[in-house]
This record gives C-alpha cells, structure tokens and sequence, in this order.
C-alpha cells in the first residue's frame, strides 16, 4: 500500500529530500535565467547577456546552495515577503485572526485577485500571529514552465489539473485533489484555495459551487452526510482587498478585447508577467479579513458558496479607491487622494478607463455594513 507521500507525488509539495534538487533544477534553466534577464536587466540583457547570464547564475547558488529544507525555503520567502511589504505597500493590516486557533487546521477559501499576493498576504498575516502557514492551490495552467512549477512546489503550493482532458480524468482528478486537501486537513496542514478558478479581473467575488463540489467528493467516497463533511472541513472564507491592483491595467485589457473582439490570447510569459507586475507594483493599503469557520446544516453546493460570497461582501475592506470609484462617501476622503486616484485612471489608456473604474467600483455594491 503506498504511502500518502507517494500517493500524492504528482501534486504536492516538494519535501525536504526534494528542495536542493528542484533548486538546482531552476538554478539550471535557460528559461529562468532569461526570465531574470528579461524582467530585471531588461536593457542591459540584449547587449551582456552572455556576461549576465553566468553572474545570475552564481548569485542563486550563493543564495540557495545551502537550502535544504522547507522551513529553511519558507525563511528565506518571508524575507522576501517582508520587503516586498515594506517597499510596495503604504499600510497591511488583517483581522478577524483573534476567533480562530493557531492550533487547528483550516481550509481558507479567499476572493482571488493576485495570483501571488493573495496567498501571500495571507500568509504573512498567519505568520505574524504565529499560526502555520498555508499549503496553497494553484492551477497547472500557471506551471507550463518547468522552472514555475519547481519554484511553486518549493514554496508549499500544490497542483489543481485544470488542464486534464475527458470526463473520466476529470473526475479521477478531481477525487485526487480532493483527497489531497482532506489528508492535509488531518495532517495539520491548512490550505489555501481561490473561491473560483482564475482571478476576479471585474472587482466581482464570486465562490464557484463546483469548487464546494470537489471539497464534497473525499466525503461522498466515504458515505459521510453532505453538512456533517463540509463543517469537518473548517471552512473559513478570506477577503482580500487592495486599494491599487497593479495589475489593473492588463485585467482591463483583457475584458475589453473580449467584448470587443471576441476572445483575448495570452502571450507566452504573461502570466509570469502579471506575477512579477503584483510583487513589484504599488499596492497602496492592504487588508486581509478572516472570517468564521462555516457551521451550519447546508443541504447542498450552493449554499456553502453562498455563505462564503456573504462573508467575503461583509469583510471586504473598501479603500478610498473602491468608494471615489462608485462616487460614495467621497466626502469623507482628502483631496489629496481623490486627485492621486484620478491621475492614476487619467494614466491609462482611454478605452480601458470605464473598465478600470468598475473594477474599483463593483466590491461597492456587494458591501454590507
């Protein structure tokens, strides 16, 4: 019988044995060092890249040739994470930690608005409670780079397979996934998940019911009451709220091509792009709100989503953008930050502005005080 290390090799995360393997699988990659190149020496890459590449090299193996552990890896993250906060965020706060115990495991199913940075947020505000950090979700359609999914599994992220083909697979896949987040329950580890596949580029939080579907299927296996399995589980419903997305732009360009043309195609490190432009990008004040573990006699699907989406309107954190973006309350905000946020929309690109704008302005509505 094999063990739940094994059984769960294709999606996990790396363990200690694998760390310094996967690292020199990275260090190695022509792709990752041209990533590096093209991201931080843009300019000088086209002319030294030749000499860059070596140095790059070196540097990383200076930096990661000793690290042998996951708790050594998660360290030298939250360094990374602590400066990142300091340079790129004018405040970070969080609430709602105080109603949950550092000794439990719980599933956190948050909004999605950040590939990187939401799960990260979070786990920094656990981090600076002293709860455990979180095994994180993330779709194998962000891991087509070798060197991406290496660089995820080390730092504790585990595979969603969106990309499986066939009902059959589809289904074996997603019992798979869903055993894994039931075992990592039981082994003390919390989870972090999306409340929906894909970001919310329109500012609209919304919990899929199949991802409450999938949770159910570990449940159903074993013929344990559909309410008595999903408050096993220790759902606790996350908001996420930024007042500047870095990513606003490209979130428009999206919608916009779609409604205009039909579809949008990604180019080929696009979604290493928007990764790199949410680390580094101007995030103003965020705020990160746990709410309660779900306790409840639900019947189905839909009203475990239902409850989340409630806790998430009534937790979100609305910034000064959200509210000069829905024309509310604006005379509570200073003319200072009224006139920073409109150079910021005047900044971009015309036909994107309404775009921009509804994105700021859509978490207004669903608000309830």
């Amino acid at each position: 019988m094999p063990s739940n290390v094994d059984k769960f090799s294709d999606i996990r995360p790396y363990n200690d044995q694998e760390i310094q393997p996967a690292i020199k699988r990275v260090i190695n990659s022509e792709e990752f060092i041209d990533a590096i190149l093209s991201f931080r020496f843009s300019k000088l890459s086209k002319f030294l890249g030749f000499l860059l590449k070596p140095l790059i090299r070196r540097y990383f193996l200076y930096k990661w040739g000793n690290i042998n552990s996951i708790d050594q890896m998660q360290k030298i993250m939250g360094h990374y994470v602590q400066r990142m906060i300091d340079s790129t965020t004018t405040n970070f706060t969080y609430s709602g930690l105080q109603n949950l115990d550092p000794n439990k495991s719980y599933l956190f199913v948050s909004n999605h608005r950040d590939i990187a940075m939401d799960p990260s947020f979070v786990n920094w505000a656990l981090y600076s409670e002293n709860f455990k950090t979180v095994r994180i979700a993330i779709g194998d359609n962000l891991l087509s780079k070798p060197f991406v999914a290496d660089l995820m599994r080390m730092n504790k992220s585990f595979v969603v397979k969106r990309s499986v083909v066939g009902v059959r697979e589809m289904m074996k896949s997603l019992s798979h996934l869903s055993d894994y987040i039931c075992s990592s329950l039981k082994e003390d580890s919390s989870i972090w998940i999306a409340q929906k596949e894909g970001r919310a580029k329109d500012g609209f939080d919304k919990t899929d019911p199949a991802i409450i579907k999938m949770f159910y299927v570990n449940g159903k296996k074993q013929k344990i009451p559909f309410a008595e399995y999903i408050n096993s589980l220790n759902i606790v419903p996350v908001a996420v709220s930024y007042e500047l997305d870095p990513c606003d732009q490209q979130k428009a360009r999206e919608l916009y091509e779609k409604a205009e043309f039909g579809e949008y195609k990604k180019t080929e490190f696009e979604d290493i792009e928007s990764i790199v432009s949410g680390i580094i990008g101007q995030k103003g004040h965020v705020h990160v709100s746990f709410g309660t573990p779900l306790q409840s006699e639900f019947e189905n699907a839909d009203q475990v989503a239902e409850e989340i989406d409630t806790q998430i309107y009534q937790n979100y954190f609305l910034h000064p953008s959200n509210l000069i973006a829905a024309e509310q309350d604006v005379d509570n905000i200073s003319a200072e930050e009224i006139a920073a946020f409109k150079a910021r929309i005047q900044a971009i690109k015309p036909e994107l502005q309404d775009t921009v704008l509804k994105m700021y302005a859509n978490p207004v509505g669903h608000y309830t005080s």
